[in-house]
């Protein structure tokens, strides 16, 4: 028996349709034709990326993502947090192509250990992609010697798993996409399949039922990024203990779990507009500055928005985006920084670039202070970070 889909009330359906609102004019912004598109979406997979680690104590930055996506050395993340990083990032690649799979894609036991092993492969030690064989406590983050969480015992797990996946490809399929999503987390975490990496595949479980929805990107219907704050995390670590308890309880409420995801994702869905909408206003502000500056092509525009969004720029990188050669991105990176749009930052083979005093002008002007973001539920049961 799993855990149960709670009724959703009048409130949570305003919720749910202000989402969908959202969501569709996400769709409506995110047109493949804006030149910007693929360096946003690899900036929100990083994002969703840093997130899910950093809740697990592997703390890390999406500019440290978006070096190890780039096959480079991430700036300020140690070698540890390099591997989880690298790993998290191939399943979360999976997760995306299989977006894109043909209708009569169903889930099974394989795939949920494809993906599993991808997060842990390199955690010999702890038989990455093997459903366990022994019990498993979590431990209090206040006190170590505490168990916050009995997981079911290993003799119960491949039943509940198989009852799992049947329930991924046919259980609840009238609820929102949201709403099994939030389930799918939830019933993955608590069964606890795994000797370890189990909230990193729960969260990447969930991303995985929003990409089969295909109505925007799955790294745009991820809520990772928002947990991964600090105080969020707690929060989100206390409703999923208040969500059941100590122990395996299949029949618990599971309404206050759905609204803080709910909640979640419509705060993330704000945010991402208001990334959209900056990015847009600062590439086109971008292509007028590089127009009117002498010298520069209008390809260096490329450069320029990953340093505006707040990530370090790197030759090789920008060398993909601008799809041109290694000598001419060097030229281009020698260029930018002559005239001030880019400052180069250590040595030839770990060298990057952030914004310059030119550079810095334009995001100055584009750059609004946002507003609050608005509450879903009325006053906030939750705080915002």
């Amino acid at each position: 028996m799993l855990m149960k889909t709670p009724r959703l009330d009048s409130e949570d359906t305003r919720v749910l349709d202000e989402i969908d609102s959202m969501r569709h004019e996400l769709r409506h912004m995110l047109q493949p034709t804006r030149r910007w598109m693929g360096q946003l979406r690899r900036n929100f997979t990083a994002r969703a990326i840093a997130g899910s680690n950093t809740i697990e104590g592997y703390v890390a930055t999406a500019a440290d993502v978006e070096a190890v996506m780039a096959g480079e050395e991430p700036p300020e993340a140690s070698e540890a947090t390099r591997r989880e990083l690298e790993g998290y990032r191939h399943a979360m690649t999976y997760i995306q192509s299989l977006s894109e799979a043909a209708p009569g894609f169903r889930y099974d036991l394989g795939l949920l250990n494809g993906l599993h092993f991808m997060i842990q492969e390199h955690h010999h030690g702890k038989s990455p992609g093997i459903v366990r064989s022994t019990p498993v406590h979590v431990t209090s983050a206040e006190d170590p010697e505490v168990p916050a969480y009995t997981a079911p015992e290993p003799e119960a797990v491949p039943a509940l798993m198989e009852e799992f996946v049947q329930w991924l490809n046919e259980g609840d399929l009238d609820a929102p996409v949201h709403v099994r999503a939030s389930m799918a987390h939830l019933n993955l975490v608590k069964i606890h399949p795994w000797r370890d990496g189990n909230g990193r595949m729960s969260r990447a479980l969930s991303t995985l039922v929003f990409s089969r929805e295909a109505l925007v990107p799955p790294e745009f219907s991820s809520i990772e990024e928002w947990l991964g704050r600090t105080r969020n995390t707690f929060e989100y670590y206390d409703v999923l203990a208040q969500t059941g308890g100590r122990d395996w309880s299949p029949g618990a409420d599971t309404r206050e779990w759905i609204r803080f995801c709910l909640r979640a994702h419509h705060l993330q869905a704000q945010a991402a507009k208001r990334r959209l909408d900056r990015s847009n206003r600062g590439w086109i502000a971008l292509a007028e500055a590089v127009a009117a500056a002498p010298g520069l092509d209008e390809r260096m525009v490329y450069a320029l928005f990953t340093a505006f969004n707040g990530t370090p720029v790197r030759r090789s990188v920008y060398q993909e985006d601008a799809d041109v050669n290694r000598q001419m991105a060097i030229r281009d990176m020698r260029k930018l920084v002559q005239q001030g749009w880019l400052v180069a930052h250590g040595e030839t083979r770990g060298r990057f670039y952030t914004a310059g005093p030119a550079l810095s002008s334009v995001i100055a002007d584009v750059v609004r202070t946002p507003g609050p973001y608005e509450e879903p539920y009325g006053r906030a049961r939750w705080h915002i970070s």
